[in-house]
């Protein structure tokens, strides 16, 4: 075979071997770009997924903390004075005496508050307790009574007249119930109630004791007191509750008495209108100061028994505690309706102010059997 032969030859083949190369670059090129395509839907479909997974995970966040709100929101049972009293007694191994029993109201009550379900929610910062609003109302219409009998404790009932010196324990425990009901931290209010609630404790443990004793005097006028108190908040709460509708109300602030003053100039005609974004706050205030009332009148029966005797009043009291237990039926409804008086829809701020309405005039005359007898 020549030398020219051979080398073409050889051209030949070369080229042959250069022309399948491209092919098979170019075919590896047409791969490349279905491999992009291919990767960009992949990756359209991975952020649906993961869009949808967000969704998903947030709905059920949401789901497990409206549940956890709903669960935290029903109010706790109420329970026996005397039950609770014998039970305290026998583990702090004393005795029921005079006083404890509504003592022993007042602890539980108190201690209610920060051991419920969910704890005291009125000062939360976090979900769900921060969205809540039924209960943190319910709270403060408890506190406010644990805060007024701690008041009558301290500076009436454990004190035998004006002179004598108020009791060491309950003159911490007093204003300890008193602090912010909103505070968080720096201190918490769950601290300084807990700290009240302790001194609370040491009084009500040292009723039945013969060394370092401490009193509680059943006597009718620091009964009366206390019911001047309760009589003025539910008197209160009976026009907030009322005031759901919005209606024009006369001016009677210095009616009874011709030379009375004020501070500044009134309308003869005021107009009194509860804010719509209020009427649950009002209601769940009384239900909550309602429930507290229950049980410190049930002690009162209790430790006030011969003084309620003596004055022929223990219907009375028994009356009144049955008007404030028809605060406490079940709303079936899931909001609070503010229908117009005798308008198609229900207007629960108006029944719930009956009931306190009618308890606060029975409150009323039991003040006076009480005084005159």
């Amino acid at each position: 075979m020549a030398l020219d032969e051979i080398k073409e030859r050889i051209s030949t083949t070369m080229q042959k071997i250069t022309g399948k190369l491209s092919g098979e670059s170019g075919s590896k090129l047409q791969g490349c770009s279905f491999s992009g395509a291919f990767a960009n839907s992949l990756s359209a479909i991975k952020g649906k997924v993961s869009g949808r997974g967000a969704a998903g995970i947030l709905a059920v966040i949401v789901i497990f903390y409206s549940a956890l709100g709903i669960y935290w929101s029903i109010p706790p049972k109420p329970f026996s004075v005397k039950e609770n009293a014998e039970l305290l007694a026998e583990a702090n191994g004393g005795e029921v005496v005079t006083g404890y029993t509504t003592t022993a109201a007042l602890y539980r009550l108190a201690d209610t508050l920060l051991t419920k379900r969910g704890g005291y929610i009125r000062n939360d910062i976090m979900p769900p307790g921060v969205f809540l609003d039924n209960m943190p109302n319910w709270e403060l219409g408890v506190l406010i009574q644990v805060r007024d009998m701690a008041r009558a404790l301290r500076k009436d009932m454990s004190r035998s007249q004006s002179q004598s010196r108020e009791d060491a324990d309950l003159a911490i425990a007093e204003p300890q119930f008193n602090f912010d009901s909103k505070s968080w931290i720096l201190p918490s209010s769950e601290k300084e109630y807990r700290r009240g609630i302790e001194k609370l404790e040491s009084y009500m443990n040292r009723l039945p004791r013969k060394d370092d004793p401490a009193q509680f005097y059943a006597r009718a006028d620091n009964l009366t007191r206390w019911l001047a108190d309760v009589e003025t908040r539910l008197g209160s709460l009976s026009q907030r509750l009322s005031a759901s509708v919005g209606k024009p109300r006369l001016n009677t602030d210095l009616a009874g008495d011709a030379a009375a003053q004020q501070s500044t100039s009134a309308d003869d005609v005021v107009d009194v209108k509860t804010p719509w974004n209020k009427i649950d706050d009002v209601f769940y205030e009384s239900r909550g100061t309602a429930y507290a009332l229950i049980h410190l009148l049930k002690a009162v029966e209790v430790d006030f028994a011969d003084v309620l005797e003596k004055k022929n009043a223990t219907v009375s009291l028994r009356q009144i505690i049955r008007e404030l237990e028809a605060t406490q039926d079940t709303v079936w409804s899931p909001v609070i309706l503010n229908g117009s008086g005798f308008g198609i829809l229900a207007n629960h701020s108006l029944v719930m102010a009956n009931y306190i309405s009618r308890a606060n005039a029975a409150i009323i005359d039991l003040r006076r059997l009480l005084e005159q007898g």
